[in-house]
């Protein structure tokens, strides 16, 4: 959705709110398709003193699979976001403004940025999920295994060598 905010520019302490959903169900995200409904986007946007602010929520629901448990679950977000929207730069390097040229602001792709860019890289059903048994592959969430949990982490498999080494040294002596 293309706005067209020239106005808005031009005239301080001029308004405009907006309500829109967007669809991003052919979005693909961590190996599927999370975003099972609409996104929900509603804001305002508003020249305060010559600095044009934009200031947006969107909610909406994600279908996910947990990292650990490999459990589905339906996570839902609330997320604000806020920008300074410009018609021109006056360097490359300036990221905090968002650039609308001729007054137009593509407010699709700019909430599509931003959602995407707010959403974990490692997603979990809860904080303390206890995931899978490395041996069996049970949930360990719904109760604990039968396995025996002698073995070493591979990552510290290499002190027990040296353990044995310096055992085998002093029975020599």
């Amino acid at each position: 959705m293309k706005m067209n905010i020239r106005q808005l520019f031009d005239i301080v302490g001029e308004k405009r709110s907006f309500s829109q959903d967007f669809d991003y169900t052919e979005e693909e995200l961590y190996g599927g398709y999370p975003f099972q409904s609409p996104v929900k986007c509603s804001g305002e946007i508003e020249n305060r003193a010559g600095v044009v602010r934009l200031v947006f929520h969107v909610k909406f629901s994600l279908n996910l699979v947990c990292d650990r448990c490999l459990e589905p679950f339906v996570r839902e977000e609330d997320l604000c976001f806020e920008h300074i929207l410009v018609q021109k730069l006056d360097s490359d390097q300036d990221e905090d403004y968002i650039l609308c040229p001729g007054g137009v602001l593509d407010l699709d792709e700019l909430v599509r940025t931003d959602v995407l860019l707010e959403l974990p890289t490692k997603v979990l059903c809860s904080e303390d999920c206890k995931g899978l048994c490395e041996q069996c592959g049970q949930n360990l969430n719904f109760g604990s295994c039968k396995c025996e949990k002698k073995e070493i982490d591979p990552r510290l498999a290499v002190l027990g060598q040296l353990l044995d080494f310096s055992e085998d040294d002093s029975e020599e002596s």
